[in-house]
C-alpha cells in the first residue's frame, strides 16, 4: 500500500461509487452547461492538491463512462473523483454490467503493458520447447513456491520459447541461488533441475558477472513487477501469478493471433 493510500484509507468507507455523485449531479442548476474538460481538470488538480497535501503529482485526468465521474491517474494507480474533487474513490473498480468487463482492470492492463521489444531478453535464460514458435517471458524467484508450481505447467507447454528472468525478491537466499543459477555452465538446465526436481544449484566458485540480475530488478521496479511469477506475452499483455496450464494456452494463442 502506498503512503498516499495509508493517509486517506480512513475516507474509503464514505467514498461510495454512486450516491454522493448522483446527489451532486441532481443539484446542478437547470440549464447549467457542463463544465469543459479543461476546466474540470484544472479544478480537480487544484482542489485535490490543496485538500490532500500527501497526494503525489497527478499524471492524467480523464472522463469515465459514468457521467460526472473522472479518472485520476497517478502512475499506474487509478482513483475516481467528481468534477469538484469533493469526493475521491480510493479503492474500487468500475464494472460494465452489460458486458461484465472490469473497466478499471482493463485500463490498468493497458497502462502496465510492456512491448515485447522492450524486454531485455539478453538478461534472461532461454528455454526452447518444440519448435519454439510461441514466446513467453516470465519473471521468477528461485524460492517462489508459485513459480515452482507454474514451472511444471510451463514445462508441459508445446512449441514455446520461454525467457525466464531471475528476479530475486524473496530475500538473501533467493539472491544467492539466483547468482548460482545464472553463473552455472548451463543456466537454463540448472534452473529447471532446481525448480522441477529440487536439485540444488552448484555454488559458484570465483568471479561471475551478475549485472543482469541487477538489471532485472531495476526493470521490474520500473514496470511494477511486484510478485512472481509475472508473465509477459508477445502482444504486450501481462498476467500476475501462477495461472493454470489451460489458461496459459488460451493466452498464448490470443497473443499469437494479435501478432
Amino acid at each position: 500500500m502506498t503512503v498516499f493510500k495509508l493517509r486517506i484509507a480512513a475516507f474509503a468507507s464514505v467514498l461510495a461509487l454512486s450516491a454522493p455523485l448522483a446527489v451532486q449531479a441532481q443539484a446542478t442548476a437547470p440549464g447549467q452547461a457542463a463544465a469543459s474538460a479543461a476546466g474540470v481538470e484544472a479544478t480537480l488538480r487544484k482542489n485535490l492538491a490543496e485538500r490532500l497535501p500527501g497526494l503525489p503529482p497527478i499524471d492524467e485526468i480523464s472522463k469515465t463512462p459514468i457521467a460526472g465521474l473522472y479518472e485520476v491517474r497517478i502512475g499506474h494507480e487509478l482513483y475516481y473523483a467528481d468534477e469538484q474533487g469533493d469526493h475521491l474513490i480510493v479503492q474500487g473498480s468500475i464494472v460494465d454490467t452489460r458486458t461484465r468487463v472490469n473497466l478499471t482492470e482493463e485500463r490498468i492492463d493497458k497502462l502496465t503493458a510492456v512491448a515485447w521489444d522492450a524486454l531485455p531478453l539478453k538478461d534472461a535464460m532461454v528455454i526452447k520447447q518444440g519448435n519454439g514458435q510461441r514466446k513467453l517471458a516470465v519473471f521468477v524467484d528461485p524460492n517462489c513456491s508459485y513459480c515452482k508450481r507454474f514451472e511444471r505447467d510451463l514445462a508441459a507447454a508445446k512449441d514455446i520459447t520461454v525467457y525466464a528472468f531471475l528476479y530475486p525478491i524473496l530475500g538473501a537466499d533467493s539472491q544467492a541461488k539466483s547468482r548460482d543459477i545464472w553463473c552455472a555452465k548451463d543456466a537454463a538446465k540448472t534452473w529447471r533441475a532446481w525448480m522441477l526436481d529440487g536439485v540444488t544449484p552448484p555454488k559458484v566458485m570465483g568471479r561471475c558477472d551478475t549485472a543482469a540480475l541487477e538489471r532485472n530488478l531495476e526493470f521490474g521496479r520500473r514496470h511494477r513487477v511486484q510478485g512472481t511469477p509475472a508473465l509477459f506475452f508477445e502482444d504486450g499483455s501481462r498476467r500476475p501469478g501462477a495461472i493454470p496450464g489451460a489458461e496459459l494456452e488460451r493466452l498464448l494463442a490470443a497473443a499469437a493471433r494479435k501478432n
